[in-house]
């Protein structure tokens, strides 16, 4: 399934009218990040990818009681992680909310980034990866992390590498970013979801073959 120029324009404006003004700005230049990146990763799913980004944290400025009612409705079981690691709920309840009230745009590629765009997860798609990387590096992100990630990744020129290096240089920095994330959780006393260790254990045995 594709998606056309009208259909993105009115995904886009559907979405703003849902959130604050802050997190469309946000989400408006992950977009614009994800067509950088989809240049460089998959030209041919570029449609897919803006979409995703459009609708990656549609849920994301919901309480955390409301994120977690979400889940439970869609009898998505709620686990003491899910209640101590809030910031990571958004990512699945913008799932359930996109099958119901953006269904047109359900499609598995487009689900599946959208739900491993925050934790990551094992078996990380190219899809997947560069939605990961759009939300950690957009040109909105001051953090010192998203800063430095941002300048390791363009800093490389992927764009002259060939495309099994570029791939390669995509799975070695998400693998820092999972690093950053770590050491983040570890100096705060913060739960570490499993999917992160997944995915960083995946990517690493992924580039040793």
């Amino acid at each position: 399934m594709t998606f056309d120029e009208r259909q993105i324009d009115a995904l886009r404006e559907r979405v703003r009218s849902t959130m604050s003004e802050r997190r469309f700005t946000h989400t408006a230049e992950v977009e614009r990040m994800t067509m950088r990146l989809a240049e460089l990763y998959a030209p041919e799913k570029v449609d897919v990818l803006r979409a995703a980004a459009l609708l990656h944290d549609i849920t994301k400025e919901k309480s955390t009681e409301e994120q977690l009612e979400i889940l439970r409705t869609h009898g998505v079981v709620v686990s003491d992680l899910d209640r101590y690691s809030p910031k990571t709920l958004h990512a699945r309840t913008a799932v359930e909310v996109i099958k119901e009230e953006y269904c047109e745009f359900a499609t598995p590629e487009l689900l599946s980034a959208v739900e491993r765009h925050t934790t990551g997860h094992a078996n990380m798609t190219v899809l997947d990866g560069v939605i990961y990387l759009a939300d950690y590096i957009d040109m909105s992100r001051k953090f010192e992390d998203c800063i430095r990630l941002r300048e390791y990744f363009w800093g490389k020129d992927p764009q002259l590498m060939s495309k099994e290096a570029r791939e390669a240089h995509l799975w070695q920095t998400l693998i820092l970013s999972f690093d950053m994330t770590l050491k983040a959780l570890i100096e705060e006393g913060s739960p570490i979801s499993a999917d992160t260790v997944k995915a960083r254990n995946s990517l690493i045995c992924r580039l040793k073959k």
